[in-house]
């Protein structure tokens, strides 16, 4: 199991990325958010594992990420490695 704290995404008015939180708190999941519209270096991380689009939620763990993933993609992530999220 990983321990490391999964980093998501997010930009305002994402309703994808609201729905994630939501799921990730009611599971108790802890996460740290990161707004890509504030910090141009975390868009250029979500572009680059995005094929060039800013696709938020995008969640990292360690050196995996997952784009747009569900809130079983992340666990199952943090559990046991990566998953795919497509």
């Amino acid at each position: 199991m990983t321990t490391q704290e999964p980093i998501v995404y997010w930009r305002p008015g994402c309703g994808f990325c609201a729905r994630l939180f939501a799921q990730l708190d009611q599971a108790g999941v802890p996460h740290r958010r990161v707004n890509i519209w504030e910090d141009p270096d975390a868009a250029a991380t979500v572009r680059s594992f995005a094929h060039g689009s800013e696709t938020v939620p995008t969640v990292v763990i360690g050196d995996t990420a997952l784009v747009n993933p569900s809130v079983d993609q992340v666990q199952t992530a943090l559990r046991t490695g990566p998953v795919s999220s497509q």
